[in-house]
Parts: C-alpha cells; structure tokens; sequence
C-alpha cells in the first residue's frame, strides 16, 4: 500500500529570516496553485517561485502536500478571523439586521481569492485537513448559537444548537455556491438581490 505523503512541517520558523523564508514558500505555493494546479506543482517548481534552494523547502516541509496543506491552515485562519469579526460587529443588531450584514461579509470573504479557496476545497482529502474544516465548522456554529442565545426573543422556540448549524450551513452554501461556481450569475458588487433572499430565508426560518 502507498505510503500516505507527510503533511506536517518539519519544524516551526522561530527566527526572523525563517519565518519569512516559510512565508515565500507558503505564497509561492499559493500562486502555483491558483495559476497551473496541484498536479503540476512539485516543491521544485515551489523553491524556484520562491527564490528558496530546494534544501531550504525541505529544511521546512517533507512534500508539497505539506506546503498545501499550511496554505490550507493560514486560509482557514484568515476566514475564522472574518468570522469572528462579523460575530462581533453583529452582537448587538436585530436579527434581520445582523443575518444580512453575515451574508454580505459571507460573500465578500468568498470573493478574497476565489480561485484558491476552490482549489483548497478540492484538495482537503490529500492533506487530511478533514479535521480543521470541521473544527473550524464548529467555531462557527458556537459563535452564531452565542448571538441566537442573547436574542431569544426575537426568534421562535427552537434548539439552539440545530439552528446555529441550519443558518451557518445555509449561509456558507449558498455564498460559497454562488461566488465560487455561479459568478457569472452575480456580478463582482454584492447582488442585492441574493443577499435580500438569503436574509429571507434564514430570518423566516428563525421567526
């Protein structure tokens, strides 16, 4: 049986010039990704993008699932920092208030390198990142139950829980779906008309 490539970076960049070696290794990974593919990427490719010798890739990352996958990991950081930030500009407005303003910051985090973000969505079982999706899922789901908890009187008598996984869920498909795989439908400006359905949909089914 084939030997699962390793997806772990060797060690940690502590010092200055480290870290911005791993940072070149990083977006060159990114870029690769974004303008060929993960096939035709190798860490070769990846060093020479960089401007990084081979020997300092590998000093860093065992393969080039490794590089994917710290892409995959600083995406994921940067759209649970929107996350949270959305949650926290939301805390105090009314329920219809706060849902549309999630699903315009839904839509404008997809639209930050969407190409990449698609990319990334294909490659999580090659990386086994499987895990951070889903822990990152739960943070979600954690913060929107949070707001829901502190508006219960706006909203019917319903599990928290199952509500908080039934807005993220819809809110995350729908504008992944339409910025990602439907962008031709809706133009670079948010769609007013997909963010006013959007609202409607998941305040009818909190009401």
């Amino acid at each position: 049986m084939a030997r699962r490539p390793l997806t772990h970076p060797r060690k940690q960049a502590s010092q200055a010039r480290s870290r911005a070696t791993v940072d070149a290794l990083i977006e060159a990974t990114a870029r690769i990704l974004v303008r060929e593919s993960f096939d035709r990427a190798s860490t070769n490719r990846i060093a020479q993008e960089a401007g990084v010798s081979i020997g300092s890739l590998y000093q860093y990352f065992p393969s080039k699932e490794a590089l994917v996958a710290a892409v995959m990991d600083r995406h994921n950081q940067e759209l649970m920092q929107v996350a949270r930030g959305a949650l926290a500009e939301v805390a105090e407005l009314p329920l219809e208030q706060a849902v549309r303003r999630l699903v315009v910051i839904a839509i404008e985090a997809h639209r930050v390198h969407p190409r990449l973000h698609r990319v990334l969505a294909e490659q999580i079982p090659r990386t086994g990142r499987l895990k951070n999706i889903e822990a990152f899922n739960r943070e979600n789901y954690g913060l929107f139950r949070t707001y829901l908890e502190s508006h219960r009187e706006e909203i019917r008598a319903v599990d928290l829980e199952l509500a908080a996984f039934v807005c993220v869920t819809t809110i995350e498909a729908l504008t992944h779906s339409a910025v990602l795989h439907h962008s031709e439908r809706f133009p670079d400006e948010v769609s007013a008309a997909l963010v006013d359905e959007a609202t409607r949909l998941v305040v009818g089914y909190l009401e």
